[in-house]
C-alpha cells in the first residue's frame, strides 16, 4: 500500500471516530468514550499531515501542468522554481509520515510503576538495587516527575531486597518501559577483604499504571487485611494497622503497602499497584503478540533477559540488546540515563519504521 492510501485509511478512520464520538450511546459509555476521544486526539497529527501531503501533491500536479504546458518562459521558470521547492517539502514530509506510522505502544503515556527486586548476589546485590533505586530517583528528579513509595524491604547491611515506586509524569511508562530486565554489575564489594571483583544482579520491572477505566476490579473480589507496619515512618507507623494487603481472589495477585502513616493512603496505593499488576496480565498477552510478530532488540516485556553491565573497575555501563556502551558510569548511575534511553528508543523505531514501510 502506498502512502496516500495509507494516509487515506487513516483520515477514513479519524472521521469515523469523529462520528462516534457524538453517538449518545458512545457518549453513555465512559469507558469507551475516554478510549475514542484519546484514538481521536493521537491521530490528529497523521490527519495533519495527510492535509499537507494532498495539498503539497495537488501544488506539484498543478506546477507540472505549468511547466509542460505554458508557453510564457517566465511563468515557466517560476513553474520549475516551485516544482523544485514542493519536491524536497515532499521528501521531507514523507519522512515525517514515516515516523508518524510507526505504531505507537498506546500505554506510553501513562504513569509507571517500579518495581527493583535484589537477585543473585546476596547482600551486594540489595546494595545494588539501592543504588538503581537513586539512579532512578535522580532521573525522575532530572525530569520534574513525582515519585512515591509504594513499599520496600531493606537488605540486611543497606540498600533493598524489594522496593517498589508510583512515577508519576508525561509519557513515564514511554521512557522507563527500556530499563525492563536483569541489570548486572561487576565491582569489588564493601564486604570483599581480598580485592576480588564479584558480580550481582538486580532485576527491574517496569509496568503502566492501570487506572479505573482499564480494570474493572470488583470489591467483593477483593481480600484485605491490616497489619502493623515494619517500614521506616515514626512510631505511629510501627505501632498501628496502617499497613494494607490487598488480594485479588480470582487471579491470587496481590498487593501490599506500608510506608505511608494512612490507612487509607496506604490502601490507595495498593489499589493503584493491585490494579496494575491485573491489568499487566492482559497487556503481557499484547507485548506477546507483538514479539510474535516482530522480534524486537527492546520492549519485548523478557524480564529474565539481561539487559545491562554496569562495571565499576572500567566505569563503563553497557547495554547488551544493542551492544552501545558508555564510559561515564558515575554520572550514568547519579540519572544521566536518558542519552541510553534515547538510543534504545531510536533502534526500536527503526525496526518498527522497517515494518511499517514494508507492510
Amino acid at each position: 500500500m502506498d502512502l496516500i492510501a495509507k494516509l487515506q485509511v487513516i483520515y477514513e478512520r479519524w472521521e469515523e471516530i469523529g462520528r462516534q464520538i457524538n453517538d449518545p450511546d458512545i457518549m453513555a459509555d465512559m469507558k469507551k468514550y475516554i478510549k475514542l476521544n484519546k484514538d481521536y486526539k493521537d491521530l490528529v497529527p497523521m490527519v495533519e499531515a495527510f492535509k499537507t501531503y494532498s495539498t503539497i501533491l495537488d501544488h506539484i500536479e498543478s506546477a507540472k501542468d505549468m511547466l509542460y504546458n505554458e508557453k510564457d518562459e517566465e511563468m515557466k521558470s517560476m513553474a520549475k522554481d516551485e516544482l523544485t521547492d514542493l519536491d524536497i517539502r515532499k521528501t521531507q514530509l514523507e519522512e515525517d509520515i514515516k515516523f508518524l506510522l510507526i505504531p505507537k505502544d498506546p500505554q506510553d503515556s501513562k504513569n509507571a510503576v517500579l518495581e527493583i527486586r535484589a537477585g543473585t548476589g546476596g547482600d551486594e546485590a540489595s546494595i545494588f538495587a539501592g543504588d538503581l533505586f537513586r539512579m532512578y530517583m535522580k532521573y525522575c528528579e532530572n525530569r520534574n516527575w513525582k515519585v512515591e513509595l509504594v513499599s520496600s524491604s531493606q537488605g540486611t547491611v543497606g540498600g533493598y531486597k524489594e522496593i517498589i515506586l508510583e512515577v508519576k509524569g508525561d509519557n513515564a511508562y514511554g521512557q522507563l518501559k527500556y530499563e525492563s530486565g536483569v541489570h548486572r554489575v561487576q565491582r569489588i564489594p564493601s564486604t570483599e577483604t581480598q580485592g576480588r571483583i564479584h558480580t550481582s544482579a538486580a532485576s527491574v520491572a517496569v509496568l503502566p499504571e492501570a487506572d479505573e477505566f482499564d480494570v474493572e476490579i470488583l470489591p467483593s473480589d477483593i481480600r484485605k487485611d491490616t497489619f502493623c507496619s515494619s517500614g521506616p515512618g515514626g512510631q505511629s507507623v510501627n505501632t498501628t494497622y496502617s499497613a494494607i494487603r490487598l488480594t485479588h481472589v480470582p487471579t491470587g495477585i496481590v498487593a501490599t503497602c506500608q510506608d505511608q502513616k494512612s490507612q487509607l493512603k496506604n490502601f490507595e496505593q495498593a489499589m493503584t499497584v493491585l490494579r496494575t499488576r491485573i491489568f499487566e496480565r492482559e497487556y503481557q498477552k499484547y507485548m506477546d503478540e507483538i514479539s510474535s510478530k516482530r522480534k524486537t532488540m527492546v520492549s519485548t516485556g523478557d524480564r529474565s533477559a539481561k539487559i545491562r553491565t554496569y562495571n565499576y573497575p572500567q566505569s563503563r555501563v553497557t547495554d547488551h540488546r544493542i551492544n552501545l556502551t558508555f564510559y561515564n558510569l558515575p554520572s550514568f548511575t547519579d540519572g544521566d540515563i536518558q542519552p541510553m534511553i534515547d538510543a534504545l528508543q531510536m533502534a526500536e523505531n527503526a525496526e518498527l519504521l522497517k515494518a511499517a514501510v514494508d507492510a
